[in-house]
């Protein structure tokens, strides 16, 4: 038994033995193993090494090699720079030698120059401008006639062509336009039912009437005219209103202060509604969309305002579709000129509350609600403070004149109407060599008679023009004035 265990301790031993060399050669078989690989590897990573190496040499050597082309391109570039610099430089030189000699040679002929002008002048005995005025009055001498003769031929055929084409274009679009006469009142007649009435509306110590008056702004007439009352004042908007709320009053029949107060509110607000349906009414009839609501009522309260008895906002309407149809002949812009004539007297809607003209208070108001440029320079220039630069304006401004000047659309007072001949026959009058003048045609032409031996067909001409000049410059008219200068020549003899 003892011999058993001995065994076995014996066996076991010699295994753990056996087992311990095992792991030691297997652990430096592996070693010797793992130091192989490392040196194959070592060899490969020299073998790369000189591989790369090799490599970089090669790429060094090309880089070298195209440096130095590269060097020799350069070197030769600028060899020949150096070169045209060269010639560049002596080119330079040739050529301030050259002006240098152009130069003298100037100064040489200069010399020359004057020196014949003296001599000349030492010889006629006269200097350069004298012997310039000498030969230009002996040629306009010799030629004065061809050239006054040419003149009146090139202007005779301008002034025919023009006419014509004007007279064509005009009569087109005056056949496509009625408008209707108008004549300016400043008062309004109301009818009542009975006479009875008169007394009702004065009230009693004249309350009723005095409180109407105050509230409207306007002077009401009671007189002996039966069933009739008259609303005068000057503003038109004053006394529409007045006639709208004395007709409401009228018909309500409960006439007192506070009555009266009421309904002057409710007319103006009857009136404010009408002023903004006439500015939208025009603005469709002529065919202009897009404008300021604001603008339209601006506009609508033309329709209370006259000028020289002709309804403005009736004349805007017309002139704008005299400004389109002649826009249309002419090939213009229809839709610029037709809101610029539109727009073109809008300041005298409010030219009583704003100062200045009422041209540039009506570019104010278009320019404020963001018209275009073109609309607003057609609208100021068409008074001539500022000189229209475009065809529409031109238009815009013929279609003012048309419209303003027209048989039947104004009326003048007659103490202005004589007052405009009599300025007219004055500015004839202050230049020299006018005998008489005459305003004729309604002060639509001014003829003057000249005195023959102070004014020659050519100073005809001259003065004709001086004469237009003036006349545009000192007064103001509407349409245009025809000056006719006449220069007669009379040779009487007897025969005895």
């Amino acid at each position: 038994m003892n011999n058993l265990i001995w065994y076995l301790i014996a066996a076991a031993g010699g295994g753990g033995a056996a087992g311990y060399f095992g792991r030691i050669y297997l652990a430096k078989r592996e070693k010797d193993q793992s130091a192989q690989k490392q040196k194959e590897l070592l060899l490969q990573a020299k073998d790369e090494a000189l591989k790369i190496k090799e490599e970089a040499k090669k790429e060094e050597e090309r880089l070298r090699g195209d440096l130095q082309e590269l060097e020799k391109s350069l070197r030769r570039r600028e060899e020949m720079i150096d070169r045209r610099l060269e010639s560049v430089d002596i080119e330079k030189e040739k050529v301030v030698e050259r002006e240098k000699e152009i130069n003298l040679i100037k100064n040489e002929i200069n010399e020359v120059k004057k020196k014949q002008q003296e001599t000349l002048e030492k010889i006629a005995s006269i200097k350069k401008e004298e012997a310039r005025e000498l030969l230009l009055a002996a040629v306009e001498k010799e030629y004065k006639d061809d050239l006054i003769k040419k003149i009146k031929e090139q202007k005779e055929i301008a002034k025919e062509e023009a006419q014509n084409i004007a007279r064509e274009i005009l009569s087109t679009v005056i056949q496509r336009l009625a408008s209707e006469h108008t004549a300016e009142t400043t008062t309004m007649a109301v009818s009542l039912p009975s006479d009875e009435m008169k007394g009702r509306i004065i009230g009693r110590e004249g309350r009723n009437i005095q409180v109407f008056e105050k509230e409207t702004g306007t002077d009401l007439i009671i007189d002996d005219t039966p069933d009739t009352v008259v609303i005068s004042a000057f503003d038109p908007i004053r006394r529409n209103v007045a006639k709208v709320a004395l007709e409401k009053l009228i018909a309500d029949g409960r006439i007192h202060p506070t009555r009266i107060e009421e309904l002057v509110k409710k007319a103006r607000e009857e009136i404010g509604v009408q002023i903004k349906e006439a500015g939208e009414q025009a603005a469709y009839e002529v065919g202009v969309a897009g404008l300021h609501p604001d603008l339209l009522k601006i506009l609508g309260r033309l329709k209370f305002r006259t000028s020289y008895g002709q309804n403005v906002l009736q004349h805007s309407i017309e002139a704008a579709h005299i400004a389109g149809m002649l826009a249309s002949e002419l090939g213009a812009d229809v839709n610029l000129v037709k809101k610029a004539a539109l727009l073109h007297d809008i300041g005298k809607a409010v030219d009583h509350d704003i100062p200045g003209p009422h041209h540039h208070i009506s570019v104010d108001i278009a320019k404020k609600y963001g018209l275009s440029e073109d609309i607003n320079h057609a609208i100021i220039a068409h008074h001539d403070d500022v000189e229209a630069k475009t065809v529409e304006a031109i238009i815009v401004k013929a279609a003012d004149a048309i419209s303003g000047s027209r048989p039947g659309a104004r009326r003048e007072t007659l103490e202005s109407y004589v007052k405009r001949l009599e300025e007219l026959e004055n500015i004839a009058n202050t230049f020299a060599g006018v005998e008489k003048s005459y305003a004729i045609q309604a002060g639509r032409e001014v003829r003057i008679i000249v005195k023959p031996e102070d004014i020659d067909d050519l100073e005809a001409i001259k003065l004709s023009k001086n004469i237009a000049k003036k006349i545009e410059d000192d007064l103001q008219y509407p349409g245009t004035i025809k000056v006719n200068v006449i220069r007669e020549t009379r040779a009487i003899e007897f025969a005895k």
